[in-house]
């Protein structure tokens, strides 16, 4: 049966539920407004950390370039404390571990991986800083903290066959040849068309008396 209402009644009826559902109503309309401009102030805090972090890493890298690196350390320390979280600060610290190396300063250049591969954002930044200190540990005679470094990755996707050139590089060091020359096969077979160095790594195979199957390394 349908019932039916006059006006006063209608209006009667809109007053009581508003009287029990109008607080919600409006506290609906608040949250999602608030939420809504909340969620704008944020964008705008990002975008106006994205810009500062990248002037003190643009500063930063023009002062390595000029070989100010003491000069550089204020930039990255203010990068390291603000924007942790930014991938600037891992291109920084990348840029800065490179700088150090080529002042010999290696010993700090491992701090700076180390920091990265323990904050760097993203990911892929510390998997980057894991293949770069490994070299650096191999060119300082160890080895065996190298490979340890390489074998301890559990991300490598897009990095497979860097990986395996440097572990290459270990087992050749260590004088474990055909391991060296299987992993060299290996990187080789991982190495993406127009990716790396494929002649620099085809010469280190035919350094070891390696056949590389289909490549023709005369031309």
């Amino acid at each position: 049966m349908v019932e039916v209402y006059d006006a006063h009644e209608q209006g009667e009826i809109v007053k009581k539920w508003l009287a029990e559902n109008g607080s919600a109503i409006v506290m609906g309309l608040v949250i999602a407004f608030g939420g809504l401009f909340g969620f704008k102030q944020w964008q705008g805090w990002q975008e106006n950390s994205r810009q500062r972090a990248a002037v003190e890493f643009e500063v930063m890298s023009d002062l390595l370039t000029a070989g100010q690196l003491d000069a550089a350390v204020a930039n990255f320390q203010n990068l390291k404390e603000d924007y942790s979280k930014s991938p600037y600060t891992a291109m920084a610290a990348l840029q800065f571990a490179r700088a150090r190396i080529e002042a010999n300063q290696t010993d700090l250049a491992v701090g700076l991986y180390e920091y990265v591969m323990e904050n760097g954002y993203p990911r892929a930044m510390q998997v980057v800083a894991r293949e770069r200190l490994a070299r650096v540990l191999l060119d300082q005679g160890d080895a065996d903290a190298a490979l340890a470094l390489i074998d301890g990755a559990t991300e490598l996707t897009g990095f497979e066959s860097r990986f395996a050139e440097v572990r290459g590089d270990i087992h050749f060091d260590q004088g474990r040849v055909e391991e060296a020359r299987e992993a060299y096969l290996e990187a080789l077979a991982l190495l993406e068309p127009g990716a790396g160095d494929r002649g620099y790594l085809m010469l280190k195979l035919e350094s070891l008396g390696a056949e590389v199957p289909g490549e023709a390394t005369g031309s």
